[in-house]
């Protein structure tokens, strides 16, 4: 009986333990937890409708980054984009002031209006491709003005990524696969793409309204 007991007390205990792993990363109030890269506060990033939005209008424009820096994780968020619209996920930042850009270190899962933005005529720059490296396996994007649902997985340098429920890339970084996309990529001779294993998770400023939402993170 004191087995049984036990184990029934050590249910509920496994269960808070398993939840305690996943994080809010935004509120749906404050841009608490983000500043700008570089910058302090959130410049032209505002809450609007319990999404942190982009005014490509306002001062202080810039990406927004995660005041924390991750390895090992399952990030999930929505996204909205304005018609025309790019942006991206770029992971893995190294804020240094020599680096003037996040995506000088890190990588971008791509966001984007498939449709009518302008930078859609390469598979590996639509939306939820691997940007510039590998295209998305199918396109399950949504139009403008709708929300999307990512899951991004980050595991050993092993990335994954979902575009509303489907898995549309996968591999391996410094796998032979993932050399022959760098040397067939814009990224070919920066020293500094893609070389810290831990860093920021910014959302991207690219002068266009995009909205993001439900932004958690899992640490693996």
């Amino acid at each position: 009986m004191k087995k049984i007991l036990l184990s029934l007390l050590a249910v509920p205990a496994l269960y808070f333990s398993s939840s305690a792993q996943t994080k809010t990363l935004f509120d749906g109030k404050t841009t608490t937890g983000w500043h700008t890269y570089l910058k302090t506060g959130a410049g032209a990033w505002k809450v609007v409708d319990g999404a942190l939005t982009l005014d490509p209008k306002a001062e202080q424009q810039g990406d927004l980054v995660t005041d924390g820096e991750y390895e090992n994780y399952e990030l999930t968020l929505e996204w909205n984009i304005e018609k025309t619209g790019n942006s991206g996920i770029i992971f893995g930042v190294h804020e240094d002031p020599k680096f003037g850009a996040t995506y000088q270190t890190g990588i971008e899962m791509q966001v984007l209006d498939n449709k009518d933005a302008e930078d859609n005529k390469k598979a590996n720059h639509l939306a939820g491709s691997l940007y510039d490296m590998k295209a998305p396996s199918a396109d399950v994007c949504k139009p403008a003005g709708e929300w999307n649902k990512v899951k991004l997985r980050k595991k050993d340098g092993h990335l994954t990524f979902w575009l509303n429920g489907t898995q549309i890339v996968d591999t391996q970084m410094g796998s032979d696969e993932w050399k022959t996309m760098i040397a067939n990529s814009k990224f070919k001779t920066w020293a500094d793409f893609a070389a810290y294993p831990k860093g920021h998770i910014a959302l991207q400023d690219h002068g266009h309204v995009v909205a993001f939402r439900k932004i958690k993170i899992k640490q693996l």
